[in-house]
């Protein structure tokens, strides 16, 4: 095991020019323009271009594998989006700054593949068209915040310090909620066939 550890060390060492630079704020500014354009589009043209498809990933519209991380909340409220834009910002580039452009880059890249995949197994074996979305990887995220920097401290809507690993004991619960709520609506599908 320390071999591998100190393998990918090097590997990042030898790569560590080759991250994007500011993933974060592109997904931010995505996430955007996405937004302003379904509000401007009402038939919301532009959020089901882009969202997780796997017919139509099969069909040739590869793009899909990637763009559901440019995909705002479902709740289009604007101030819950600047709210989760401004945490995705700060989580996002305090994990590049702490682990280099390359590696974080690396680190979301797997995350999205890992989702595509999942989301294409559940669909081949299944048939079923699983809802995916950047939330688990944003959520996972701030985890990583949270081990490497757990006597930092986060504000709490802005004005309430409290330290990262009591906010991260918050976020694995939010992530438990949304784990059965999402295997409670699985169940729920299966019993209607």
């Amino acid at each position: 095991m320390k071999d591998l550890r100190k393998n990918f060390e090097r590997f990042c060492l030898k790569n560590r020019d080759r991250g994007i630079p500011n993933l974060m704020l592109v997904i931010a500014i995505g996430n955007l323009i996405a937004y302003a354009l379904s509000v401007i589009d009402p038939s919301r043209v532009v959020y089901r271009f882009l969202c997780f498809s796997p017919s139509k990933i099969l069909h040739g519209q590869i793009w899909r594998l990637v763009t559901f991380v440019f995909v705002p909340p479902l709740t289009f409220n604007p101030l819950y989006l600047v709210l989760d834009l401004y945490f995705l910002y700060f989580v996002g580039t305090s994990l590049e700054n702490s682990w280099g452009s390359f590696r974080f880059t690396l680190y979301y890249l797997i995350g999205i593949l890992a989702m595509d995949v999942f989301a294409m197994l559940v669909y081949f074996l299944f048939h079923v068209s699983y809802g995916v979305s950047a939330l688990y990887l944003n959520l996972s995220m701030f985890l990583s915040v949270a081990a490497l920097m757990p006597e930092a401290r986060g504000l709490l809507f802005f004005f309430i310090p409290v330290k990262m690993r009591w906010l991260a004991l918050v976020d694995i619960g939010g992530i438990l909620y949304y784990l059965v709520k999402d295997i409670l609506e699985a169940v729920r599908f299966w019993t209607l066939y």
